[in-house]
């Protein structure tokens, strides 16, 4: 964790953040990063221009009503509402918009010219060289391996293939959030990365009994699974080895499936009286204290990089059952268990209620992970960035040593050839109240500067 002193700049830069739905966030990591790196450096003094999603309601005054959020300038755009066109249709017109914004502040001399843009996802990559003959430097936020989701065609995945070569080419700089992705990009591309992972918002108590007896529920009395109904999110393998459990406490699931009835009606059949199926959640304190009363939080992403529901379980102190694979385990190491089938899952959910000590202990490994993950942090990171394609001079920032965990871990598969998930392991809890007294002498790492 770096430690200095935080607050506006003095000479601030005027930043672009393009590519994703925008905020508040209400979608994935990527929105979540905008919100909160981008709140962080409008505190800093930085002018922060997010084009995002336009609002639901339509009209003026409803508009007016989000062009500013958290310091930052929102830029609202519509967008073709189709899954292969949805973000690049808003990334072309946020595209247009930054070039005529940029174009008319150079001939008025008012406000300067844009000086930093991060474009998040690689998909959005064909729009680089206007930024580059605009004169605006930018980094990709590259995320993960978009190509091997389920819900791509051959012509998709194709695109996504070529869209991270041209990002390569293209991209002043790029930002991975995981270890996976760095070196998927140093194996392929031969290329640098900047590494800056996400944050993990800490939530304390337990989870408030007020909000969850909202849905019938009470702290430590339920197992949860927050994600998109997507096949590599893996929904359908944790409610069908749930279902197979003997498991007493029911499993809540929060999510949807926007563009995929299909799979939605897959989950749906799997389902027994004890699976509470609540879709999306939007409510984040509500959402937030899911996560914190959760007997065990069921993660079943694969392919994203480092996911923020992941995070947010962690900073809650919740016990973690994760699919096997790279990107779950440099995140959780020996704090999680791990499990890479329905019969993994049956398994993870009969041990959890088996031994309600091990449980709590194992809530608390959760919580020492969540250290490594710090907001401030990450905008530390993307500041630093910034300064630099604008080239501007970059702040030493004093690193103190931190008791937390080290985020090294052996990452052995192959993500690009689908590597079978190796045999799980566990962290041996046998020591009650071991954590508390662990005092590492490791920093936490968060880029390649």
């Amino acid at each position: 964790m770096t430690v200095h002193a935080r607050g506006p700049s003095t000479d601030g830069l005027r930043i672009a953040l393009l590519g994703t739905r925008g905020v508040p966030a209400r979608y994935g990591g990527f929105e979540t990063c905008v919100e909160e790196v981008g709140a962080r450096l409008a505190d800093r003094g930085h002018h922060v221009v997010v084009h995002c999603a336009a609002p639901p309601g339509g009209g003026s005054a409803r508009r007016e009503q989000l062009r500013r959020y958290r310091g930052m300038q929102l830029v609202p755009l519509p967008a073709v509402r189709r899954r292969s066109l949805e973000t690049l249709s808003r990334s072309a017109l946020g595209v247009g918009h930054l070039a005529v914004q940029h174009g008319l502040r150079a001939a008025l001399a008012r406000g300067g010219r844009t000086d930093a843009a991060v474009v998040f996802n690689a998909a959005n990559a064909p729009f680089l060289p206007v930024l580059r003959a605009l004169g605006i430097p930018a980094a990709t936020h590259v995320d993960g391996l978009e190509w091997k989701r389920a819900k791509w065609g051959p012509a998709g995945k194709r695109y996504y293939r070529w869209a991270e070569a041209f990002a390569v080419q293209h991209s002043v700089a790029l930002i991975a959030d995981a270890e996976g992705i760095a070196s998927y990009y140093r194996r392929r591309f031969d290329a640098d990365t900047t590494l800056i992972r996400y944050g993990a918002p800490v939530v304390d108590g337990g989870g408030d009994p007020r909000r969850l007896a909202e849905l019938g529920l009470e702290p430590g009395g339920y197992h949860l699974v927050v994600a998109r109904f997507e096949p590599e999110n893996h929904v359908d393998v944790i409610v069908a080895g749930y279902v197979a459990s003997r498991a007493r406490k029911p499993l809540v699931v929060v999510g949807s499936a926007p563009y995929s009835d299909a799979h939605t009606a897959r989950i749906h059949a799997l389902a027994d009286d004890r699976v509470r199926l609540v879709g999306g959640v939007w409510d984040q304190d509500l959402l937030d204290q899911l996560y914190a009363g959760a007997a065990t939080y069921l993660h079943g992403h694969s392919v994203g990089g480092t996911n923020p529901s992941l995070l947010r379980a962690i900073g809650a102190g919740t016990a973690v059952d994760a699919y096997d694979v790279d990107f779950n385990r440099e995140v959780l190491g020996p704090a999680g268990t791990y499990w890479s089938d329905a019969a993994g899952v049956t398994a993870a959910v009969e041990a959890a209620e088996a031994d309600e000590a091990r449980l709590r202990d194992r809530g608390r490994a959760s919580r020492f992970r969540a250290a490594n993950y710090d907001w401030d942090d990450v905008a530390d990171g993307y500041e630093d960035l910034c300064l630099r394609l604008a080239g501007r001079p970059v702040p030493v920032r004093d690193q103190a040593e931190a008791s937390i965990l080290d985020l090294t871990t052996d990452l052995t598969v192959d993500l690009a050839a689908g590597d079978a998930p190796r045999a799980a392991t566990e962290l041996d809890l046998a020591a009650p109240g071991r954590y508390e007294a662990v005092q590492p002498t490791t920093q936490a790492r968060w880029s390649t500067r």
